[in-house]
C-alpha cells in the first residue's frame, strides 16, 4: 500500500449524510475522519429540532449506519412514525456518532478553511493525483488526506431576499429583522412572532412550514398578522400534492395552507418579488414589485426569507473543480437535478461517475452537490456515498450499480404553469390540478432537510397544536 493510501478519507460535516459515509468507511475498513464544525453531530438539524419531517423513519435512515446501530442493541424506532428533528438527532445521528467505530474519528469544533493539494495549487498538474489532500482548518491545524468527501451541506448560506439572485435594497440595513428559515414560531421563537406582522417570503416547504405555524398563532394571539409574496402569478404549485404525494404528510400539507388562505388568515401576494427594505420606527417597509414594475409596500415587525439556500464552494477553490454553470452542481448532475425539469422524486439515480471532478478523489456529496437545485432527497445523498464510497475501495462494480427508490411526488416540473402538454411525466395526468401536482421541493427538495407541519385535513384551521413541520 502507498503513502496515499495509508492516509484517512476526510469527511466534512457530521450531518445525516456525512455519518452515512462515515459507516460506508468503516465497513469497508477505510481509514477516516470525520471534521464537524459544530460542537455535536446533527449540528444544523439541531436549529430545527422543533419541526417533524413529513417521511417517516424508514426514509431517513442510511442501510450501513442501520446495521452498525443494530449490531450495537439499538432499539429502532417505529419506521412508519415521523420523526422531529431532535428525534432524528437524538435517537439515530448522535447514536451512530458515539459507536465505537465511529466516535474516536469524528472531530467537532473543526470548521474546514480550505482543501488544497499538498505543496501544489490549481495550476500544477505533476503528480497531482499521487499527492495528499491538505486540509485547513479555521484553527490553524492541518489534516491529510487520500480523498475528500465534502457533506457540509448549504444550511449556513441562504439565498439573499431580493430577486434577480441580488440582494433587495437595503436587505444588509434590514438584517435585525430578517429570520433564517424555519424559526420556532410557536416555541422557543414565540415572542418575536406574537402580535406582530410577519412578511413569509418563498413558495417552497420552508415557507409552508412557517405560514402554518403563524397562522395557528394568530389563532391562539390578537394581533398576529402574516403575509405570503411568492414570485409566481400561482400558489398552484405550493398547494399541489394531495393524493398523488406518496407522503400523506406531505401532500395534506398544500390543502391546509390553501385553506388558511381562501380564509383570509394568511394575505397572498403573487407575482412578487422583494425590491426594497427601509427600516423605519422599529419596523421595516417592504416593497414589492412584479414583473411589470407595479409597485406595492407593506410594513411589518419580521420578515422570514424562505428563499432557499445556495451551495459556498470557497474552501475549495484550489482544487479543479467542473461545475455547471447554472446549478453549481458538476455538470454530469446537473442535468438530472435541473429544477425546470425535475421534482425530488423524478431525480434518477447517480452516484460517483456523476459526482466526480477532474480532482480526482473530490466529491461533494448530500445538498451541497445539487448545487441550487432544491430537488434533493436524504436517500439521494444516502446512494451517493454508498457509491463513492465504494469506488474509493476499488469496488467499481459496486459503485456504478446505483439504484434508488423514491416515493412518488407528483411533480416532474417546479413549475407546473410552464407545463406544456397534459400528461405528467411521473405518469397519468390527474383530474384536478391540487391532486396532481406534488409541493414545491422548497429549501432542499427533501425529505429530511425542509420539515413541514404534519397536518390533519379535516382539523379544525384555527385549532390547537396541528403536529409537526417538515427542504433543503
Amino acid at each position: 500500500m502507498n503513502t496515499l493510501n495509508d492516509l484517512p478519507v476526510v469527511v466534512i460535516g457530521a450531518g445525516p449524510v456525512g455519518l452515512a459515509a462515515a459507516a460506508r468507511l468503516h465497513e469497508r475498513g477505510l481509514p477516516f475522519t470525520v471534521l464537524e464544525a459544530g460542537d455535536t453531530a446533527g449540528a444544523a438539524v439541531r436549529q430545527w429540532r422543533h419541526v417533524p419531517v413529513f417521511s417517516p423513519w424508514r426514509y431517513n435512515m442510511d442501510p450501513a449506519a442501520r446495521r452498525l446501530l443494530d449490531d450495537a442493541g439499538w432499539v429502532a424506532p417505529d419506521l412508519e412514525a415521523l420523526p422531529t428533528g431532535g428525534e432524528l438527532v437524538d435517537d439515530y445521528l448522535q447514536p451512530l456518532a458515539e459507536l465505537p467505530g465511529l466516535k474516536p474519528h469524528v472531530r467537532y469544533g473543526a470548521r474546514v478553511e480550505a482543501i488544497s493539494r499538498l505543496g501544489l495549487d490549481r495550476l500544477r498538474t505533476a503528480g497531482r493525483e499521487t499527492t495528499p489532500y491538505l486540509v485547513r482548518l479555521a484553527d490553524g491545524d492541518e489534516v491529510l488526506a487520500r480523498a475528500v468527501i465534502d457533506a457540509s451541506g448549504t444550511w449556513g448560506t441562504p439565498n439573499v431576499l431580493g430577486a434577480s439572485g441580488l440582494p433587495a435594497h437595503g436587505e444588509t440595513d434590514a438584517a435585525a429583522f430578517l429570520e433564517h428559515a424555519l424559526p420556532d414560531v410557536l416555541g422557543a421563537d414565540r415572542t418575536r412572532f406574537a402580535g406582530r406582522h410577519t412578511l413569509v417570503v418563498g413558495a417552497g416547504h420552508s415557507a409552508a412550514n412557517t405560514l402554518l405555524s403563524l397562522a395557528e398563532l394568530a389563532a391562539d394571539q390578537s394581533g398576529t398578522e402574516v403575509t405570503w409574496a411568492i414570485r409566481t402569478v400561482s400558489p398552484a404549485r405550493t398547494y399541489g400534492g394531495g393524493d398523488a404525494d406518496a407522503l400523506p404528510a406531505r401532500g395534506a400539507l398544500g390543502s391546509r395552507l390553501r385553506a388558511h388562505v381562501d380564509a383570509g388568515r394568511i394575505r397572498l401576494l403573487t407575482g412578487f418579488s422583494v425590491h426594497a427594505l427601509t427600516p423605519a420606527g422599529g419596523r421595516v417597509a417592504v416593497v414589492v414589485r412584479d414583473a411589470h414594475g407595479g409597485e406595492e409596500s407593506v410594513t411589518v415587525d419580521r420578515i422570514v426569507a424562505a428563499t432557499g439556500f445556495r451551495p459556498d464552494h470557497s474552501i475549495a477553490t484550489e482544487l479543479r473543480l467542473d461545475l455547471d454553470p447554472v446549478l453549481g452542481a458538476t455538470r454530469a448532475l446537473a442535468p438530472l437535478i435541473d429544477p425546470n425539469e425535475h421534482s425530488c422524486g423524478t431525480v434518477p439515480p447517480h452516484g460517483v461517475d456523476e459526482l466526480s471532478h477532474p480532482e480526482a478523489g473530490y466529491y461533494a456529496v448530500g445538498m451541497k452537490s445539487y448545487g441550487r437545485a432544491p430537488t434533493f432527497l436524504m436517500a439521494t445523498g444516502y446512494e451517493q456515498v454508498r457509491s463513492v464510497v465504494a469506488a474509493l475501495a476499488g469496488d467499481w462494480d459496486a459503485a456504478r450499480d446505483v439504484q434508488l427508490d423514491l416515493p412518488e411526488t407528483g411533480v416532474c416540473n417546479s413549475n407546473p404553469a410552464d407545463s406544456a402538454g397534459g400528461d405528467s411525466c411521473c405518469g397519468p395526468a390527474p383530474a384536478a390540478e391540487s391532486a396532481g401536482r406534488g409541493l414545491a421541493t422548497g429549501i432542499s427538495g427533501g425529505l429530511l432537510a425542509a420539515p413541514l407541519n404534519l397536518v390533519t385535513l379535516d382539523a379544525a384551521p384555527a385549532g390547537g397544536q396541528a403536529g409537526g413541520c417538515c427542504g433543503s
